[in-house]
């Protein structure tokens, strides 16, 4: 599994704009789909929120190949 930690300088990102700031997938369609398909979890429970907030410390999975680590 591939890991990344992603730097956000604001208070949280929805979890939609966060796969396409992290280049997971490549458009906002995508991201939707990705979330909606239930291959995203959020600090180890599936969300299928693609609004959700992450905020600095949360862990996002996706497609069990990447791991996102939010700072």
């Amino acid at each position: 599994m591939r890991e990344e930690t992603i730097q956000i300088t604001t208070e949280f990102i929805k979890l939609d704009s966060l796969l396409k700031f992290s280049n997971v997938t490549g458009s906002g369609g995508e991201a939707k789909l990705v979330i909606a398909e239930g291959e995203v979890t959020v600090n180890g429970e599936t969300c299928t929120m693609r609004g959700k907030k992450i905020r600095p410390g949360d862990v996002v999975i996706i497609g069990g190949q990447v791991k996102l680590v939010i700072k």
